[in-house]
């Protein structure tokens, strides 16, 4: 069994394997590198042939989704540890060490992501886990580095190591040994939350998630939807119901989950009277779902239940909602302090 696999899922991505893979092939040497195809319709395989021969690569007959891709090509990787990475990340030299020392110095930890860097603007945090990711006490998502929109120049504030809510699922790396215990991503996400999901269920089963400054990579971000993606909307708002629903307590849910539920009606009202009436749709659209397949729900909440409900001590007791569009905060570090 290998230490460390780096799996890179694909789909119609070729330009991106194209801009991105030299540098992932040239930077982890001490790891094995897999491409999975998610049954793409490009040309991605027949490149990968052409250009990459002896590299590992797995052909997956139909598009699974990110979760059901990644947990489909998971259970044919024999590795110590795995290495989720995005088809639009550029890594840098020695990534992957600092992030293999944390795992061997912390036997408690089960996942750690580097710091993620935007592609685009090379000196500022990237959307999708910037500097980790953080979860207030209302189940909205935000990271050291970036506040709903607003994203944090890198100036050196982050390049420490410490324990955080959920790793990025753009550069993750997990001991295989949880992710297969824990079932994997919840394929029932599809996209947009999963890792968020994954990381609550391991906190759940007494681990921790760690982040390290010491290691980097640039994400282009919106790879397979854009932010302006009215899909991208629905799967967020449809998958934070799920969030929360299958991972809060169930005196937490009673309080918390109406509470969501209007704002989540707020965000659709905002997104109709500033003119995206789609992304407004799609709000509507996510809650529609949610509560027509509210026994799939169920059931989902029940395969988890075993894990029990403990808080973890990085879930930011606040509410971040109140601390950025009231307040006026803007920083990680206004927020945290």
């Amino acid at each position: 069994m290998s230490a460390t696999a780096v799996v890179i899922l694909n789909y119609n991505g070729q330009p991106l394997l194209e801009k991105f893979l030299p540098s992932v092939v040239s930077h982890s040497a001490s790891a094995r590198v897999i491409v999975v195809d998610n049954a793409s319709t490009d040309n991605s395989v027949a490149w990968l042939s052409q250009h990459f021969p002896a590299l590992e690569r797995i052909v997956l007959p139909s598009n699974l989704g990110f979760c059901g891709g990644y947990n489909a090509a998971l259970k044919q990787v024999q590795a110590e540890r795995y290495v989720l990475l995005n088809s639009d990340v550029e890594v840098t030299s020695g990534w992957l060490a600092p992030m293999e020392q944390v795992l061997d110095r912390f036997p408690e930890v089960a996942a750690v992501q580097p710091k993620v860097l935007s592609e685009q603007r090379r000196d500022h945090f990237e959307y999708a886990g910037a500097g980790g990711g953080l979860i207030d006490t209302m189940g909205y998502p935000f990271c050291r580095g970036r506040l709903f929109y607003y994203l944090e120049k890198d100036e050196g504030q982050y390049n420490d190591e410490r324990e955080i809510f959920w790793s990025s699922g753009a550069c993750m790396m997990i001991r295989s040994e949880w992710y297969h215990q824990l079932g994997g991503l919840d394929e029932d996400f599809f996209a947009h939350m999963e890792e968020i999901d994954l990381c609550w269920r391991l906190h759940r089963a007494g681990r921790k998630v760690y982040y390290t400054g010491h290691s980097c990579v640039y994400h282009v971000g919106g790879g397979t939807l854009s932010a302006s993606n009215p899909r991208k909307t629905y799967l967020n708002f449809r998958n934070g119901l799920s969030l929360i629903y299958n991972n809060l307590s169930t005196l937490e849910l009673v309080i918390k989950f109406p509470v969501r539920l209007v704002l989540d009606w707020v965000a659709a009202f905002k997104f109709v009277l500033s003119g995206t009436v789609r992304d407004g749709l799609a709000v509507w659209r996510a809650h529609a779902h949610f509560f027509a397949h509210f026994e799939r729900e169920v059931k989902r909440r029940k395969r988890s239940t075993h894990l029990g409900y403990r808080k973890s001590k990085t879930q930011y007791t606040g509410w971040i909602v109140w601390d950025f569009f009231i307040l006026g905060k803007r920083k990680a570090s206004d927020v945290l302090d």
